[in-house]
């Protein structure tokens, strides 16, 4: 999700409970495990299944585990899929686990915002970028021409988001997407600003304009994003229009 370490962990928790569960459902995969063998998705329910995993492993990633750590998770995983005897007290154990996602997120948090900071400072001395008050890095990749929207405005974009480490979260794949500028993050609405139709740019957007310092399901705490946009088309908004259509008084 955020980044390899991450991706990792989600495969070995994904692989090593697939594993647990292999010998009652499928020969084949309690042989390739047995022989470390990595399970791969084939059909669309195998597929689904996988995707299913890597949607629990994101749920993870607060937690910033390691090795042995991944391990004992994939333990009470199996154990739990499984219908085995549990090692702890459930009802003791559910209160220490909102406290230990507490504490591991706020280091998390406070890392990603580090890394963020000093990758904001990398990408403010790229050739032709620049550095807004609020912190957002702008950077001109081809201008456009026309009317730059405002935050009452409804804009077609084509998109790409990714982490600092290039991890993608978001994009634009089936098409361009249109929506309404005063529903989106802050970054956002003040770089489209800068923008007119037709214009590709990339974006550099601290946490604080972003996702802030809770982050979203696909966004980790603290995240500095960047995006690289292009503005297809500008249209006023309905409410927007209704007032330039309405007569005067």
């Amino acid at each position: 999700m955020s980044n390899p370490r991450a991706a990792s962990l989600c495969l070995l928790l994904v692989s090593v409970s697939a594993c647990a569960g292999a010998s009652r459902v499928d020969r084949a995969a309690d042989r390739a495990c047995a022989a470390g063998g990595e399970l791969s998705p084939g059909s669309d329910e195998e597929r689904t299944l996988y995707a299913l995993g890597v949607v629990q492993g994101q749920r993870l990633h607060q937690f910033n585990l390691n090795g042995r750590e991944a391990a004992l998770v994939a333990r009470g995983m199996q154990d739990s899929i499984s219908g085995g005897a549990r090692s702890v007290n459930m009802r003791e154990m559910m209160p220490r686990i909102q406290e230990l996602a507490e504490s591991r997120g706020r280091v998390v948090q406070g890392e990603n915002l580090r890394r963020g900071a000093a990758f904001e400072e990398s990408a403010a001395r790229e050739p032709g970028a620049r550095r807004l008050g609020s912190g957002l890095v702008f950077r001109s990749v081809a201008e456009g021409s026309g009317a730059s929207p405002t935050a009452r405005d409804t804009v077609t974009v084509r998109y790409r988001g990714t982490l600092i480490d290039g991890t993608e979260f978001d994009a634009s794949r089936d098409g361009p997407a249109t929506f309404a500028l005063e529903g989106v993050i802050p970054c956002w609405t003040e770089a489209l600003a800068l923008m007119r139709p037709g214009g590709r740019a990339q974006f550099v957007c601290p946490a604080a304009l972003a996702y802030g310092e809770r982050g979203n399901r696909t966004v980790p705490a603290g995240s500095t994003l960047v995006f690289e946009v292009e503005l297809v088309s500008v249209a006023p908004s309905r409410a927007a229009a209704t007032e330039a259509a309405a007569p005067e008084r």
